[in-house]
């Protein structure tokens, strides 16, 4: 297509010429043809890979029915996908929504409502540095991503920061305006850091005994990419409110915040949304927890994620590279320099697509049935850009 085709687009991001027009599995195609094997799948979004026939054959067949009655009204698949969320993890009610950013507004609302109503008009809410919870003027503010720190000013007040992994940190912290602390169980924008078991039940105990709520935003880890559904259940802990989004709609827009039943406390005409919930999306959403809750399906991601994990172990050591670090199929590259985006570059020019959340760091978001000889092939056109002694 002429250059000129994307040109009426608003300029947000620095997208590379390619105009993709197919996927299937693993696999995008462009519109000269090419294909391109995706490690990055929508950022996690894709958990079942490009046009799985499983979640198209749910949307065709819901289009043909309802796809939008207002969220004023009951609908089917909306009511059938918040009890089988309940039903696989620790939570009772769902509330669901388009976007991770729009879940995570969700939360801090729900968490400042629980506050005025439960703790003297509490509203703080503790969050980390370097993490990421959205691009809304809230979710920026509740964010610790250092190029944003001047961005949009004024920012939303109430979100003071503690350095990840650091308890003691988020223990002073907390005082008389404290409602919550929220965390990603993995910080993926950070370069795919992920909170250590001991730290996540410490965290827990915290909260728990100072009379705070635990939120965790998994829109990025959650939905099976950690190798469970949730990654807060490696910690073996049971959060208070939690957020989910990306790989629940396997690549639709379908996002959802979920709390245990004492912490939900909207009245009606507190939360809401046009397109919250539709029947069209929830639809695709049953599709997707029908595919993660089949047998067998969580233990393969896991054990792809072990030879995912292998294979880029074998490259570190064969380059001399960093650790490799992350859970299940969300696994991070440590480089040794900043040559991350000039390697995403040349790999796409290869026809293979890799992501570099910061500039010394790759990673890895492959679609959870991924085969093993794709991500064979995969590390072997990593290995040849590596030898390529232009990117050291």
């Amino acid at each position: 297509m002429h250059a000129h085709f994307t040109d009426a687009l608003m300029r947000v991001a620095e997208r590379p010429p390619q105009v993709f027009v197919s996927g299937s599995g693993s696999w995008l195609v462009d519109d000269t043809g090419k294909r391109y094997l995706d490690f990055v799948q929508g950022w996690a979004s894709n958990c079942l890979g490009h046009s799985p026939p499983e979640l198209a054959q749910a949307l065709c067949g819901q289009a043909l029915r309802l796809i939008n009655c207002s969220p004023a009204f009951f609908n089917e698949p909306s009511a059938r996908l918040a009890r089988l969320l309940a039903a696989n993890s620790c939570f009772d009610q769902l509330f669901f929504c388009n976007s991770g950013a729009e879940a995570n507004e969700g939360a801090i609302k729900l968490a400042r409502k629980w506050g005025s109503k439960h703790r003297g008009g509490a509203f703080e809410i503790i969050t980390f540095d370097n993490a990421f919870h959205g691009r809304t003027l809230a979710t920026m503010s509740a964010s610790g991503k250092p190029q944003w720190s001047s961005l949009f000013e004024p920012k939303v007040a109430g979100f003071p920061k503690a350095p990840f992994g650091d308890l003691g940190a988020v223990a002073g912290l907390i005082g008389e305006h404290t409602a919550a602390v929220m965390l990603e169980p993995v910080q993926g924008e950070a370069g795919v850091i992920p909170a250590t078991p001991e730290f996540m039940q410490g965290l827990r105990a915290l909260t728990r005994e100072r009379g705070v709520l635990l939120i965790v935003d998994e829109i990025q880890s959650g939905m099976g990419r950690s190798g469970k559904l949730f990654a807060y259940e490696h910690a073996a802990i049971e959060p208070d409110i939690m957020t989910l989004g990306k790989g629940l709609g396997g690549g639709v827009p379908l996002a959802a915040l979920a709390a245990r039943a004492a912490m939900c406390c909207f009245e009606p005409g507190d939360q809401g949304g046009t397109f919250n919930g539709n029947p069209l999306m929830t639809s695709v959403g049953c599709a997707v927890m029908q595919a993660l809750l089949a047998p067998g399906f969580l233990d393969e991601v896991s054990r792809k994620g072990r030879y995912l994990r292998l294979r880029l172990e074998q490259l570190s050591a064969r380059h001399g590279l960093g650790e490799v670090r992350g859970e299940g199929l969300l696994l991070a590259l440590e480089l040794g320099s900043e040559q991350g985006p000039l390697l995403v570059e040349r790999a796409r020019a290869r026809g293979l697509l890799l992501n570099s959340p910061r500039a010394s760091v790759l990673r890895f978001m492959p679609a959870l049935n991924v085969g093993d000889a794709e991500i064979d092939a995969m590390a072997a056109h990593l290995d040849a850009l590596l030898e390529d002694a232009c990117v050291r």
